[in-house]
């Protein structure tokens, strides 16, 4: 499981520094040099697609990392693993 984590890090996609909620738009607005209230803009306008939009910006909320690369979706699945000793 690690291997697919750094996998999603060598990506060098990270949260935005302007972030409101998730970070997701200012990550994106970030990494494509596009207008951070454009790229939120999109994001909302993808809301109105039954589910689909909502769906989507939740996984990207998971696996996108921090930008201290930590990403929720690993420690979510190590907080719930039993310590090995």
């Amino acid at each position: 499981m690690s291997a697919i984590f750094d996998s999603i890090r060598s990506i060098r996609f990270r949260r935005g520094p302007q972030r409101i909620l998730g970070g997701v738009a200012g990550g994106i607005a970030s990494r494509f040099g596009l207008n951070v209230w454009l790229v939120r803009l999109l994001v909302l306008v993808s809301f109105l697609l039954p589910v689909l939009g909502w769906i989507l910006y939740a996984v990207i909320w998971l696996i996108t990392p921090w930008r201290d690369n930590s990403i929720p979706l690993e420690r979510m699945l190590n907080k719930n693993r039993p310590s090995q000793r």
